[in-house]
């Protein structure tokens, strides 16, 4: 469904939007059929801001355009299309596979070990599997075992999604090494400038919180780099600063045991009162408050 639009061209989220709390460490895959089949095998024009996605095709096949480029599907393919670009697919009818949307707080906790993994996740791509050396069996097992440990609810599920995330991701690693040539143009400066100004938030945002040391990190003005958040992700770059911060938080609260007081100055607050509020405007809810829903949820 969708939750807004960038320039006209809409961009979604699988569980509502942003504003609904989609879970910061989401993924989510699915057989292509369940999506596609329902929409006459076409996905239109769309983008996902906060999310990646990597699709294995198995048969069948199609076209896909990322961007301005059009390209067709090999059988069996891997499809990347990273966060923020624009992307409409057309299926042949009855093509098999599965697509992995993950956002991007559970690539980076995937891909920790490993920084080239984020790399080739930022890249748009489509990869044929045959004469790779990639062993197309193991492939098409990783996915399958990804799909089972996400429908099923069994103990250390959380753990085994990721783990067999990480190995998608390998995937694209050795995909992209053997295969040169991608097939898909560097997108434009807009969408250069928002990757390079994401990455220079995981270095700094829990330090830095002033939008001219990033602009001058990145070479730009400020109007310049609102201007390519807005264009590609669809937010100022002070949302997108003040959501890696509240991303950071609830982490926190979720999966550890500190207090809301050491949370606070584990995310760069001095003043535990000014994050308490800081958090409950943005969320709705007070730090404690969403740590209780949270287990509650989990229990």
């Amino acid at each position: 469904m969708p939750s807004g639009a960038i320039g006209g061209i809409p961009h979604y989220y699988l569980y509502g939007d942003q504003g609904a709390d989609v879970e910061l460490d989401f993924l989510h895959i699915e057989p292509l059929r369940d999506r596609s089949g329902p929409h006459d095998w076409r996905i239109r024009p769309h983008t996902h801001p906060d999310h990646m996605q990597v699709l294995l095709v198995r048969s069948g096949g199609g076209t896909i355009r990322m961007e301005d480029q059009t390209l067709p599907i090999p059988t069996p393919g891997i499809l990347v299309i990273p966060a923020g670009i624009v992307h409409q697919i057309d299926f042949e009818p009855g093509t098999d596979g599965y697509v992995v949307t993950a956002a991007l707080g559970c690539l980076k906790a995937a891909a920790a070990s490993d920084p080239r993994l984020i790399e080739v996740a930022g890249r748009p791509a489509v990869y044929p599997l045959t004469g790779t050396g990639v062993s197309i069996p193991a492939v098409i097992d990783t996915f399958e075992w990804l799909h089972r440990d996400f429908i099923w609810s069994a103990p250390g599920r959380r753990t085994a999604i990721l783990a067999q995330y990480m190995r998608v991701l390998v995937v694209m690693l050795r995909l992209y090494i053997s295969y040169d040539d991608p097939g898909i143009a560097a997108p434009d400066r807009d969408y250069d400038l928002l990757v390079r100004y994401r990455a220079l938030l995981e270095e700094n945002f829990r330090s830095e919180r002033s939008l001219g040391f990033y602009a001058h990190s990145l070479a730009v003005t400020q109007t310049r780099l609102n201007s390519a958040c807005k264009a590609r992700a669809g937010k100022t770059a002070s949302d997108l600063l003040y959501e890696r911060i509240i991303m950071e938080a609830k982490r926190y609260l979720v999966y550890t045991e500190s207090s809301v007081v050491q949370i606070a100055h584990l995310t760069g607050f001095e003043d535990p009162a000014y994050f308490n509020r800081f958090f409950a405007q943005r969320v709705g809810l007070s730090p404690g408050a969403f740590r209780k829903r949270a287990l509650h949820r989990d229990s």
